[in-house]
This record gives structure tokens, sequence and C-alpha cells, in this order.
């Protein structure tokens, strides 16, 4: 699993538990221990990279706003037509 580069937003902080539920750009969901995640809240986004001393989540303002709207794309570029092409 690679994470270099990935945005992650944060979308459920379970603060009992300790856990942060995060999406990646790829669609996937994780739990990571939320004191790993810097000023983490419920809809937070994060740079993550990959340094010679571990892991940095770098807080990313317009994460969020960043994986929304691939997630409107995707939508938009779904079809149910088995080839592709409406009304066939």
């Amino acid at each position: 699993m690679t994470w270099a580069g990935e945005v992650l937003v944060v979308d459920v902080l379970d603060e009992d538990a300790g856990l942060a539920d995060v999406e990646d750009t790829r669609g996937r969901t994780f739990q990571l221990p939320a004191e790993w995640l810097p000023e983490v809240r419920d809809g937070a986004a994060y740079r993550v990279s990959v340094t010679g001393r571990g892991v940095d989540f770098t807080p990313d303002p317009d994460g969020a706003r960043l994986l929304r709207e691939r997630s409107k794309q995707t939508l938009l570029d779904f079809s149910d037509a088995p080839d592709g092409r409406e009304g066939a």
C-alpha cells in the first residue's frame, strides 16, 4: 500500500476509541489513531508524505474540497449501460 501523495479526509472521529475513520483519494477507507493526525476533527484533510523518519500527516485546508470534487467526477463518469452508451 502506497500512501505518499495521498489526501486523507476524516469521515468520523471516535474520540472515545481514539480512532479516526478516514477516506483516501482512491475511495478506500481506513482507521487511524487520532493522535497521528494534527488538529484532528470531522472533515479535516491531510496530505500524506513518507520520509526517512516515517509517515507525516500534514493538514491540507483544500483537501476535503478536492476529494469531494473527485467523487463528483467519478459519479458523472459512471454509467449503468453495459457498453457505456445511454439509451442503447
